[in-house]
């Protein structure tokens, strides 16, 4: 499954989302000039990650860690279509 798939999806559920967003980066109170850009954003505040790998590893939540630290966002979703089962970790900070 591709983005244009899982947009198709987040349209029939009626999913509020922004694709590709730009996330400013905040650094010790000072945005920061480089941006990061979230295959996802839904809610305005959820970060969906999507990935078609064979498995996901530690450098993958440690991405989704990251963007979540520097948006001050609180939830992460980290999906991955690459295996033979959909895998998907949700991440709280």
């Amino acid at each position: 499954m591709n983005q244009e798939a899982l947009e198709i999806e987040f349209k029939n559920q009626n999913i509020p989302y922004k694709r590709e967003k730009e996330l400013t980066i905040i650094f010790k109170g000072v945005e920061l000039n480089k941006k990061y850009y979230a295959d996802f954003v839904c809610y305005d505040k959820i970060i969906v990650e999507k990935k078609a790998l064979t498995a996901l590893n530690t450098d993958h939540e440690a991405q989704l860690l990251n963007y979540l630290k520097a948006t001050r966002f609180r939830l992460g979703i980290l999906v991955n279509f690459g295996e033979q089962k959909l895998k998907y970790k949700r991440m709280v900070l």
